[in-house]
């Protein structure tokens, strides 16, 4: 085999970006899932509907890049649960508007809390620098590959 044939695929930029994320999610997801029984779905769904308020499925798809369809179970989960409400549109009966209750608003902040704490860790395991470069490159690789 010649050397233009090797092929490190511990050094690829894309299978160590998705080690590192998959890394540090399933790390978070570990608090989330013990705490509330949340999938990583339903976190998202959740978080995105603490941030910004009332959204329909369609918005949080275009805020966050998740399946429709995946987006649909959180919704179903987190209502069965009653940490989200669902009203119809009165001019458009297809789309939903969804929203936080009490439950899932004290859910969000907890959870919001412990995702600052998590990431100022992972922000002192880096030091200040690493951090805020690896911040702009990140960005910077998400605008140029979406």
């Amino acid at each position: 085999m010649a050397d233009t044939d090797i092929f490190d695929l511990q050094a690829f930029l894309p299978y160590l970006l998705n080690q590192a994320a998959e890394a540090s999610s399933l790390d978070f997801q570990s608090v989330y899932k013990s705490r509330y029984g949340m999938l990583r779905n339903e976190w998202r769904v959740l978080f995105h509907l603490g941030m910004y308020g009332r959204l329909s499925a369609s918005e949080i798809r275009d805020r966050s890049g998740l399946h429709k369809t995946k987006i649909s179970r959180a919704v179903q989960r987190l209502a069965e649960r009653r940490f989200l409400t669902r009203d119809r549109d009165t001019r458009d009966r297809r789309t939903e508007h969804l929203e936080l209750t009490a439950q899932g608003q004290a859910a969000y902040r907890d959870l919001r809390k412990i995702a600052q704490e998590y990431d100022a860790a992972l922000a002192d395991m880096l030091g200040n620098e690493d951090v805020a470069a690896l911040r702009r490159m990140l960005k910077r690789l998400a605008q140029r590959v979406s």
